[in-house]
């Protein structure tokens, strides 16, 4: 019998050699935020539980590094002020803690990157319907069959799972392709 390690090792695999067909999609999303941040647009990321993690993890990517010595790029994780989620979940909902972040530091020319593996996480849809309407652009990376973000969303990355680590799995190898391609295509990295 396999251990689990291999089992979920031989399930990783399998969905690494589905990701090609996702390579048209990253490459236009990596090109679309690099230009909002050219533009002098900032970043936006939310998600929930393993994908605030995530957000957290590739905002960070942008205002530290990615790979070589750099100017810092414009990177903001909603899940990281615990202020301001207790605040807003608890005068209004927990369905607004990331809509009243992107409404507040929010303006056309920026970007979100909605991260949700299910692509129904409430919250995360607020916060796409409060982008669009201030006209800033938004890139869901999702899994599954993309949910309802997946059509939400200005685009969207779906990864092919059903398993939520797998998507996860995933969802950082996709974000840290995109911090390549954003350094790549502004001339400060790699």
């Amino acid at each position: 019998m396999d251990s689990l390690f291999l089992r979920n090792l031989a399930e990783h695999q399998a969905l690494m050699s589905a990701l090609p067909a996702l390579d048209d999609a990253i490459s236009t999303a990596g090109r679309q935020l690099a230009a909002l941040l050219a533009g002098g647009g900032k970043l936006m990321f939310c998600g929930n539980g393993g994908s605030a993690a995530d957000s957290q993890h590739l905002a960070s990517e942008l205002t530290g590094r990615f790979v070589n010595d750099r100017r810092p790029l414009a990177g903001l994780a909603l899940s990281t002020d615990s202020s301001a989620l207790t605040c807003i979940g608890n005068d209004y909902a927990f369905d607004e803690v990331f809509a009243r972040q992107v409404a507040g530091l929010g303006r056309a020319g920026d970007g979100l990157i909605a991260i949700s593996t299910s692509g129904n996480s409430r919250n995360v849809l607020r916060a796409v319907a409060v982008a669009r309407e201030a006209g800033i652009y938004t890139l869901g990376l999702l899994g599954r069959d993309g949910g309802q973000l997946r059509s939400a969303c200005d685009a969207a990355i779906v990864v092919p799972s059903q398993v939520t680590a797998r998507i996860q799995e995933a969802h950082i190898l996709i974000g840290h392709t995109l911090c390549g391609l954003i350094e790549s295509e502004l001339g400060v990295g790699q």
